[in-house]
C-alpha cells in the first residue's frame, strides 16, 4: 500500500514527456486560470483544489553574526489526482514538502510526502493562515504579514519568524502570469519583503541568523506548454530596496519564453513582456553528474539592470523525487544584493 501511494504521488509531478515534471500535460477537466478573475485575499492564500497543481514557496538569504551567508527553502506542493472531493484516504489531494539549508560548502535537503483528507498535510485560511505537512509548518496571520516557520530534516532543522515590511506583489497582469506564446498561464503573486530571523540547527550546532525572505504563491492546471522542458527562475533583492522576479522557460522546439517584474521599494510592480528580460549562462558546474549553469549574466534594459549573479554553493542540488537545483546567489554589477535561483529540467 505504501509503494502504491508513493507511485500515485509521483505521477502528477514526474512525467517529463510533456513539460517539466508533467506541468505541460493536459488540464484534464480541471479549472484553468482566467485573466478576468481578480485575486481575493485572504481566500487565495489557501488551497485551490479545483486546479491541478499549486505551491507555497519560500526562500531566504540569511547571515550569521560572523557574516557567514546561508540560504533556506521551505516549500509545500499540492497536486490533485482528479477533480472532485473525497474523504480520508479517498481524497484526491496529494502533498509534497521540500526543505533545505544551503551553506557555502554544504546542501542539506529533506522531503516529505503526504495525503490530503487524513490531516497529514494541508493549507487553511480561517482565523489564521496555516500550511503544514507532518511537523513542518508555515503559519501566522491570514494576511501573511507575520509568520512562523519550522522544518526538520535528518541533519538540519530551523525555526524562523517572518515579518512583512511591504505589500503583496501581483505578478504578470494583476496576478495572471503567462508562461508561453501559446497562452499557458498561472495565478501568481509574491511577498518579497519579509524580514526573517531565527535559528538554524546544523551538525556544527545552533546558529542565529537574520536576513530577507521571499514567498511565491502559484496555482494552475497546465502552467507550461507541452514542449517546455524546464525553467531558470531568479528572485533578486537589491540594496536599494527594489526587487526583480524574472524567469526563462526553455523549449525543445521554440525560442525561450521570458517574463519579469520590476518591483519598486514601495512594492509597485512593473510587469515586463516576453523578451525584455535576458539571462545568459556564463559558467557551468558539474553537479550530481550534470552540467548546471551557476553563474549568469542578467539584463533588464528598461530598468538599467546589467548584473552578474553567482551561486553561493554550486552544489545546491535538491536530490528529491523530482530533482532540481535551488540555492542563494550574490548580485554584482549595475545593482548589488542577494537573491535566489531555481533551475529545473537539467
Amino acid at each position: 500500500m505504501k509503494w502504491l501511494f508513493l507511485t500515485l504521488l509521483w505521477l502528477p509531478f514526474a512525467s517529463h514527456a510533456q513539460g517539466f515534471a508533467g506541468l505541460g500535460s493536459n488540464a484534464e477537466g480541471f479549472f484553468v486560470p482566467n485573466p478576468d478573475r481578480a485575486l481575493i485575499f485572504p481566500k487565495d492564500h489557501g488551497a485551490h483544489e479545483d486546479y491541478r497543481i499549486e505551491w507555497w514557496y519560500l526562500t531566504a538569504n540569511l547571515k550569521a553574526a560572523d557574516g557567514t551567508p546561508y540560504g533556506l527553502q521551505w516549500t509545500l506542493f499540492r497536486s490533485a489526482l482528479r477533480l472532485g472531493e473525497g474523504e480520508a484516504w479517498h481524497s484526491p489531494q496529494l502533498w509534497m514538502g521540500h526543505a533545505a539549508v544551503t551553506t557555502p560548502d554544504q546542501q542539506y535537503v529533506s522531503e516529505r510526502l503526504g495525503r490530503g483528507g487524513i490531516g497529514q498535510a494541508g493549507v487553511t485560511v480561517d482565523a489564521q493562515f496555516d500550511a503544514w505537512i507532518d511537523d513542518w509548518h508555515l503559519r501566522g496571520s491570514n494576511n501573511l504579514n507575520e509568520l512562523a516557520m519550522r522544518a526538520v530534516g535528518n541533519d538540519f532543522a530551523y525555526e524562523m519568524d517572518l515579518s512583512a515590511r511591504g505589500p503583496l506583489v501581483l505578478q504578470g497582469n494583476a496576478g495572471y502570469s503567462v508562461k508561453s506564446a501559446a497562452g499557458q498561464a498561472s495565478y501568481y503573486y509574491s511577498q518579497p519583503f519579509y524580514d526573517i530571523t531565527g535559528t538554524l540547527s546544523l551538525p556544527e550546532g545552533d546558529i542565529a541568523v537574520t536576513g530577507d525572505a521571499w514567498l511565491d504563491r502559484e496555482w494552475s492546471s497546465q502552467p507550461l506548454a507541452s514542449d517546455q522542458t524546464g525553467w531558470d527562475w531568479f528572485s533578486l533583492s537589491f540594496e536599494s530596496g527594489a526587487r526583480v522576479m524574472g524567469f526563462v522557460l526553455r523549449s525543445d522546439t521554440e525560442a525561450p519564453y521570458t517574463s519579469a517584474t520590476w518591483i519598486a521599494p514601495d512594492g509597485t510592480p512593473t510587469p515586463l513582456p516576453n523578451g525584455a528580460f535576458t539571462a545568459r549562462a556564463i559558467e557551468q558546474s558539474d553537479v550530481n553528474g550534470r552540467s548546471i549553469p551557476t553563474t549568469w549574466a542578467l539584463s533588464l534594459p528598461q530598468q538599467g539592470l546589467d548584473v552578474t549573479v553567482r551561486a553561493l554553493n554550486t552544489q545546491a542540488w535538491m536530490a528529491t523525487s523530482v530533482p532540481y537545483w535551488e540555492g542563494p546567489i550574490s548580485i554584482e554589477g549595475s545593482h548589488s544584493g542577494v537573491g535566489y535561483l531555481e533551475m529545473t529540467g537539467y
